[in-house]
């Protein structure tokens, strides 16, 4: 895999990257957007917009795929002054850290169950990203916890919009709405009231508040390998737990093994896909036991097979906080 400079738009600076093998931009990075209407994440036809601070400044990143799927290239622009930061980065976000080779071995393959072999199949450009942004990560997570998307995307948008800065270029070279990620300070200034209207709880404001205090610290682990250090240090952030840390190392460290345990769907998916019946966190571990070492890829290979679960029974309402 190789990143080269690119030919350089006025204002900006500009590098492309060329993966090996298959490789779909849209699929690989659609994870670290929150909903469709992410102000940090906004894609416009073929391009990808992304705003947020490296240790230089912040950066508005503009990620465009040419090419076919064997043989593509990344076209990466970069406005702000942390755009020499973002591009030096670029590969590992774009998942150049992850290695399907195992897993598309005839033998690996032969031990999938079929849906696994089926999604990897329609799906072989799939990579899982590394972006190494703990404090956007873990915030944008807590946001998600015990409540539904819908709810958790509003309230992204919603702190965004009040709290965050607007991104590099925005309105110029950036779509006008594109923002970047509130700093520690600014998660600190959030008042209660704004939490209210944002719909989230005062359980989740203080654990992000917390968060915010030990940033520093947070960003230090999105340079060591995803492992036990890592969720050591999420860990001793109170109010983060192993759901939140399986979905935060998921996308900081494109973990190919972390397990959301604790999802409100996810056990009750894999059993279906993989049994015919739901099951429950404990179940889907076993089930998932033969793969120990790549879980979230299997995961991500159901998923990619188009399977749902059948549906029974109420889904999981949304709770108007700011009516308390």
């Amino acid at each position: 895999m190789s990143i080269a400079p690119a030919v350089v738009p006025s204002g900006a600076e500009a590098a492309e990257w060329v993966p090996e093998g298959p490789y779909d931009l849209t699929r690989t990075i659609g994870t670290l957007q929150c909903g469709a209407h992410d102000p940090s994440f906004i894609s416009q036809g073929p391009d990808h917009w992304l705003a947020f601070r490296t240790v230089e400044g912040p950066v508005t990143l503009a990620l465009r795929q040419r090419g076919s799927l064997n043989q593509s290239r990344v076209q990466a622009r970069a406005w702000g002054p942390g755009a020499s930061a973002a591009l030096a980065t670029l590969p590992r976000l774009l998942g150049a850290d992850d290695d399907w080779s195992g897993f598309d071995t005839a033998e690996f393959r032969a031990t999938l169950p079929e849906l696994a072999r089926k999604g990897r199949y329609l799906n072989p450009g799939l990579r899982l990203p590394a972006s190494g942004r703990m404090l956007d990560t873990v915030a944008r997570v807590i946001l998600e916890q015990k409540v539904t998307g819908i709810e958790a995307k509003r309230a992204w948008r919603y702190l965004l919009a009040r709290y965050g800065d607007a991104a590099p270029g925005a309105g110029e070279v950036a779509p006008a709405g594109l923002r970047l990620p509130p700093t520690p300070e600014q998660w600190r200034r959030v008042p209660s009231w704004d939490w209210h209207r944002a719909g989230v709880d005062s359980k989740r404001s203080a654990t992000i508040l917390k968060a915010a205090l030990v940033a520093s610290g947070l960003e230090r682990l999105a340079s060591r390998p995803g492992g036990d250090a890592v969720r050591a240090g999420l860990r001793s952030v109170p109010g983060i737990g192993v759901w939140t840390i399986a979905e935060v190392v998921q996308r900081t460290h494109g973990c190919p093994d972390s397990i959301s345990v604790g999802d409100y769907h996810l056990a009750a998916y894999v059993g279906a896909a993989l049994t015919g019946r739901r099951t429950d966190d404990a179940g889907m571990i076993e089930l998932l036991k033969p793969w120990k070492g790549q879980r979230q890829r299997v995961v991500r290979s159901l998923y990619s097979s188009g399977f749902r679960k059948p549906t029974f029974g109420p889904r999981l309402s949304p709770e108007d906080h700011r009516s308390r």
